[in-house]
This record gives structure tokens, C-alpha cells and sequence, in this order.
């Protein structure tokens, strides 16, 4: 299962709820995107979070 290589978030399960209350298991699946960023002075391929990226907590690699 991938993973966010910042904050570890994965796919979360839960229940889709219809307005007569019948419940169905579902999943939450982040939107993981797969970046060049710059890792201990070294550039690498890396699966992060695109919350992650919004909030400037991976460097990209130009």
C-alpha cells in the first residue's frame, strides 16, 4: 500500500452514508503524487501527499 513519505498518511476505511442511513464500506485514498525533490542534499523520486507539498514540507529538485 503506498504511503506519504512525509506525514506516513495511507488509505483510510470508512462508511458511505445515503440519506435513508444505509451504510457501505468505502475508502479515502490520499492524493499521492510522485516528485523529484532534493533529500539530504541529494535528488530522489519520492510519493508525497499533495498536502504535503502545499504546505512547503519537501524541497522539489529542478
Amino acid at each position: 500500500m503506498a504511503a506519504c513519505a512525509v506525514c506516513g498518511k495511507t488509505t483510510a476505511f470508512g462508511n458511505q452514508v445515503s440519506f435513508a442511513g444505509n451504510r457501505n464500506k468505502r475508502t479515502f485514498k490520499p492524493n499521492l503524487q510522485r516528485v523529484h525533490a532534493v533529500i539530504g542534499g541529494r535528488k530522489a523520486r519520492i510519493t508525497v501527499c499533495t498536502r504535503c507539498l502545499k504546505a512547503g514540507k519537501v524541497q522539489k529538485a529542478l
